[in-house]
């Protein structure tokens, strides 16, 4: 993987910059800002630059939309799997404060029911998924995810499942689950990696080319 390195003002900068008004409505753009305005709010951890790197590398690409490949499915499913033969789009929107928080809808084919959240919390980055049923309820199993526990890098950040989420998890019976560890990878203007891992092999890679934004996919369930 390419390394890149941004200083936490350029990261800044870079966040704001990218989500000036482009092609998707005002409503999922962040609002031109002066050099004045752009300290993080309190309680953000400045000294923790690799979180403020990594959420401007994506809000670099805010208002647009990529097209992705499932890369990695181990092991293989035995089962018919909900992704295998669809169209992967993901779009980052939720742009207002994106040194705070970014949405990114994960559309599969005509499922448009996930939406990633990322937060930047006093100690890093938090990700959560937010389900939703096509009405626009919440799915049974939604916003699971967990924080960051290291620093991570610019590149690639790691979210460990939360205790809210394990709860969710047996709740539901999806046993499998309590172990998940999520990632995500990525290099702006090249390439944008979802992963999720469990302990004894399981291992889910989506990679997307941001090379080449597609158009833009519809709103998520649940959202404006």
């Amino acid at each position: 993987m390419n390394a890149f390195k941004l200083s936490a003002s350029i990261a800044v900068a870079l966040a704001l910059a990218a989500c000036s008004p482009s092609s998707e409505t005002a409503s999922t753009d962040a609002p031109v800002t002066s050099a004045a305005n752009t300290a993080p709010a309190e309680g953000i951890d400045v000294a923790n630059a690799p979180a403020d790197e990594f959420m401007a590398a994506i809000a670099h690409h805010c208002g647009q939309a990529f097209e992705g490949r499932i890369v990695t499915n181990e092991p293989a499913p035995t089962t018919p799997d909900a992704f295998e033969g669809q169209r992967l789009v993901m779009h980052v929107r939720g742009c207002d404060d994106p040194t705070r928080e970014l949405k990114v809808p994960f559309h599969v084919g005509d499922d448009h029911s996930r939406t990633w959240v990322l937060t930047r919390t006093d100690t890093g980055v938090r990700l959560k998924h937010d389900h939703r049923h096509e009405d626009g309820s919440e799915d049974a199993v939604t916003m699971y995810g967990g924080d960051t526990t290291s620093a991570g890098t610019a590149q690639r950040q790691e979210f460990p499942v939360d205790a809210e989420s394990i709860a969710t998890f047996e709740r539901e019976g999806l046993n499998a689950s309590v172990t998940n560890t999520w990632a995500m990878e990525i290099e702006p203007d090249q390439r944008f990696v979802y992963e999720l891992s469990r302990p004894g092999g399981r291992m889910f890679q989506v990679e997307f080319d941001l090379t080449r934004p597609v158009e833009l996919p519809p709103t998520p369930w649940g959202h404006e």
